[in-house]
Parts: structure tokens; C-alpha cells; sequence
């Protein structure tokens, strides 16, 4: 009998990569978006083959309807507390009136467990969800993978490729998680299709420091890369305030602040991994950064 996914958020990058994975793995894919969605996107959705529907994401009845025969629902919706927390909570009772049996929430980061509460907003907003959906009955399973890997050659101010520099707070062999979207997709895939999966997996598609990224760099494009500290976590937390105060952004998901709090996070002893799950599913090929970041230097 094949796996019935229902995947909400479908039409964003991380849940079209879903969506287009579970599809690879032999699972019916439902992809429930929201009314008014651009019809583009849901076409796209089709021709690959998942069953799109249309719905009011507030309506848990709308929801529940489209949850019926669902092995397990995967949320990779995006957005502010709004989204996070109120219309994951209408999805998540939909899935429960319906009996779906589990439910991945739309964490996708790295491991916020062992921080507090006021420390991070964004993942504040995940924690929030986290205590109302462990009270449902149903089985639920979190994703964390570190830092989206892809960000490196762009959005994430860590390689300056044109000063050739790594720029790094504190401890230059401190480790951090990264990981590709498609493999998060693809790991997030495997997962939904595992009747057994624990509360918790944790994965990275490679495990770094700066200096190792800086001896990359260096390697991959024949020029010295060298190490750039403008301080310490102190300092990383002194500019997030400030930042945050000139530029507060409550109507932004990603105000500049929250990205250097996420890097602030990162840095933090109690984001370190000591077991990863990476193995869980040995099928899975993971992406290194280096491929990555030899990509990205070739199309420069």
C-alpha cells in the first residue's frame, strides 16, 4: 500500500523539495496550499505528480477533509508567529480529527531544545508550537540540520569571496551544522515515510569550522583565504541589540538581526551535536560543502 503524504506548504522552497522527493520515493503526495495560490506554482506541483488542493488554512474542517487517508502530515510552512503558531495549530488539530497517526512540524534548524525561551524569536515562535503539539495524540517528529548549507554562497555574511576572508565570532574550530536544502528534503521524505521515527533527529550534511571552511577556500579556489574575527559572542550579542533596536523588522521574518542571531546561536556551546542520525536511513547520499562551494566558485 503506498505512503499518502500531505505536504502544506508545497509552493516554497524547501516543501516543493518535499514534495518532489516523496514523489521520487514512491509516495501519493498531497500538496495542500492556501486559496488564491499562484497558479504557476500549483501547476508545477502537478506535473510532477502530487494532488493539489486548494483550502481556507484557517478552517480546520477544510483541513481535516484533506487530511483524510494521510499516513503522516508534513508541514514546512514559513512565515511569522502567525503561520508558525496559529495556522500549524489548525493544521496539526485537522490531522488529529482525520487520525493521522504523525506529524512533522516546520522546525528544519538548528537544535533549539537546549536553549530558553527569549533567546532566538524565530525559533521562540517553534518552541511555542512544540508545547501544544506534545500535548496532541499524535506522533510527532523534529527536524534539525544546523544552518541551510546553501546559504554559504549568498545570504549567509560568513565566506566574503571577495576579500577572501571567513569571518567568524569566537572560537575559529568551534563546529557547526550545515546541510543542502535537497537533502533536508530528502532526509525530511524518509522520515515521513518511517512509521518509527523518534521525537527528535538530528542531521547535518557536514559538520565544520571556520577553519576548516578557511582551508577550503583556500584549496578550492588557489588563493589564501584567511581567518577574520571582529570578536567574540559578546560583541555578536552587543550589535544584535542594537540592530534590533534601530531596525526592529516585527513584520520581517528575516530582519538582519535575526540572521546574525542565528549565527549567534550557531556559535553557542550548546549547539553542538555529539550524535547525529545522518545514518538512520543508509540509502541517503549527502551533499558535501565543498562540492557546493567548488560550484559556486565555477560559475563566479
Amino acid at each position: 500500500m503506498r505512503n499518502t503524504i500531505l505536504v502544506a506548504g508545497g509552493t516554497g522552497n524547501l516543501g516543493s523539495n518535499i514534495v518532489t522527493a516523496l514523489l521520487e520515493q514512491g509516495a501519493a503526495v498531497k500538496a495542500v496550499v492556501r486559496q488564491g495560490t499562484n497558479p504557476e506554482k500549483m501547476k508545477s506541483l502537478q506535473q510532477r505528480g502530487a494532488t493539489v488542493l486548494e483550502a481556507d488554512m484557517m478552517s480546520v474542517d477544510q483541513l481535516r477533509q484533506a487530511c483524510e487517508g494521510v499516513s503522516c502530515v508534513v508541514s514546512a510552512l514559513a512565515g511569522l508567529r502567525e503561520v508558525i503558531m496559529d495556522t500549524q495549530k489548525v493544521l496539526l488539530d485537522a490531522a488529529v480529527k482525520a487520525g493521522v497517526p504523525r506529524f512533522i512540524p516546520s522546525d528544519y534548524s538548528l537544535d533549539f531544545t537546549p536553549f530558553h525561551a527569549g533567546e532566538n524569536r524565530n525559533l521562540d515562535w517553534r518552541r511555542e508550537f512544540h508545547q501544544y503539539l506534545d500535548q496532541a495524540p499524535i506522533a510527532a517528529t523534529s527536524i534539525f540540520n544546523g544552518a541551510f548549507a546553501d546559504m554559504l554562497t549568498g545570504e549567509m555574511p560568513m565566506i566574503l569571496f571577495k576579500q577572501k576572508r571567513i569571518l567568524y565570532w569566537g572560537d575559529a574550530d568551534h563546529k557547526m551544522a550545515f546541510t543542502l536544502v535537497k537533502d533536508v528534503a530528502a532526509y525530511t521524505a524518509l522520515a515521513a515515510m518511517d512509521a518509527s521515527t523518534p521525537r527528535h533527529l538530528r542531521i547535518a550534511g557536514d559538520y565544520l569550522s571556520p577553519r576548516e571552511v578557511c582551508d577550503m577556500m583556500s584549496e578550492l579556489s588557489g588563493t589564501e583565504y584567511q581567518l577574520f574575527r571582529p570578536g567574540g559572542p559578546g560583541l555578536l550579542s552587543g550589535i544584535i541589540k542594537i540592530a534590533r533596536t534601530l531596525s526592529p523588522g516585527k513584520n520581517d521574518l528575516y530582519p538582519a538581526w535575526q540572521g546574525m542571531q542565528y549565527m549567534r546561536n550557531m556559535i553557542d556551546a550548546r549547539a553542538t551535536i555529539e550524535k547525529f542520525d545522518n545514518d538512520r536511513y543508509p540509502a541517503m547520499r549527502w551533499s558535501a560543502v565543498k562540492d557546493l562551494l567548488a560550484a559556486h566558485l565555477n560559475s563566479m
